[in-house]
């Protein structure tokens, strides 16, 4: 169902409140892209049916990875071409957040504090796989960070799907404890998380002492859910993190001259889903925060996830473990099928810019003419 209100209309219609506030180019330069998404300004094309001949225009998408209309057709991709790589293990769904003394940093210096969340991430949860206490074994991870809190405020944590055991130095499958149905201690990777991360941005930051001092007085959150049920679970979880983006359409429940009203959960009230109303010019500051920089990868793999690691090992052991390898996906052309006759093919026969369509096809497409330049 198509949502009754959408960020791209705020964009529109209050363009200029936008221009007013302090954002950087980058940030100017997607939130146009996202506000002209599937309009005619990206031009578009003319599909026509191969059976009856139905024609359908279509403006073109922004395809920017910010914007809440293009991610449906990426994560669809994404996710088929990860059910060729699950094993037939259980997941546990891991949860690495940063505290709020950091927003100053992550509004100023987002690229260094992300990319050492990640990197800090990464090495307690391999710090814990390599620990003979443990599991003494070679683990992995896939990582997804996302920089946002259900009131747009920020809150950068990033969302781990790591596999319950990991590769020994022989080359087999080995259990974490009670075969899979416990990962690590939670308490133990939280100061562990702690203590490197500090260290980490020390390393790569000058920063007043005063807030390094405030890192430590306060416990830091590392979270941890139980295993998933099957590996098909596992793709269609992670599908609902992988290309979110701060928020959708369908929380939007209205816009007028000066106010957005959106839902959100309140977990510190039982995840009860209340509204909350900001001016345009807040709602549009809250989500900028939320682009992240030019060109950062925001979904990560590590160890036996990692691309050269499954590349060269992984089909063998997916045998050890029973599975079938599955041929990975190649990406091919979508057939469209009619939506008027349920046969044919839709088949593209014109494609034009901003100017719009060629005047022919104006009026066979019940158009409205525009002044073309």
């Amino acid at each position: 169902m198509k949502p009754a209100f959408e960020l791209a209309e705020i964009l529109e219609k209050h363009w200029t409140k936008v221009q007013n506030l302090k954002l950087n180019a980058w940030q100017y330069r997607t939130l146009d892209a996202l506000k002209r998404c599937r309009t005619a300004s990206l031009g578009g094309h003319i599909d026509a049916c191969d059976d009856c001949g139905h024609l359908s225009l279509s403006y073109n998408s922004c395809r920017n990875r910010h914007c809440n209309k293009c991610q449906g057709k990426k994560r669809e991709d994404w996710i088929t071409a990860r059910e060729s790589e699950l094993l037939p293990v259980p997941y546990f769904h891991v949860v690495f957040t940063l505290p709020s003394e950091l927003n100053p940093v992550a509004m100023y210096e987002p690229k260094v504090l992300y990319d050492i969340l990640f990197k800090v991430s990464w090495e307690v949860m391999e710090a814990f796989s390599r620990d003979p206490k443990y599991l003494d074994a070679q683990g992995g991870m896939i990582a997804i960070l996302h920089t946002w809190g259900q009131n747009l405020s920020l809150h950068p944590h990033i969302h781990c799907i790591v596999p319950g055991g990991g590769v020994d130095k022989n080359g087999n499958w080995k259990y974490a404890k009670n075969k899979g149905k416990f990962l690590y201690p939670v308490k133990a990777m939280a100061k562990v998380f702690r203590a490197k991360f500090v260290a980490e941005l020390r390393k790569q930051l000058v920063l007043d002492q005063r807030l390094y001092n405030g890192l430590f007085l306060k416990d830091w959150v590392v979270y941890a859910k139980r295993p998933f049920g099957n590996s098909k679970a596992v793709i269609e979880y992670l599908g609902r993190y992988t290309h979110k983006v701060a928020i959708s359409n369908h929380r939007i429940k209205f816009i007028d001259n000066e106010i957005v009203t959106f839902t959100y959960k309140d977990y510190r009230d039982a995840s009860k889903v209340k509204l909350m109303t900001l001016t345009h010019e807040e709602f549009v500051r809250r989500f900028s925060q939320h682009i992240l920089p030019k060109r950062f990868v925001r979904i990560r793999h590590y160890g036996i996830l990692s691309s050269t690691w499954k590349r060269s090992k992984l089909w063998e052991l997916q045998l050890k473990l029973g599975l079938t390898p599955i041929p990975k996906v190649v990406k091919g052309l979508r057939i469209n099928i009619c939506p008027c006759c349920q046969k044919g093919k839709m088949v593209t026969i014109v494609t034009f810019d901003s100017r719009g369509p060629p005047e022919e096809y104006v009026q066979l497409l019940n158009l409205v003419p525009s002044s073309k330049a």
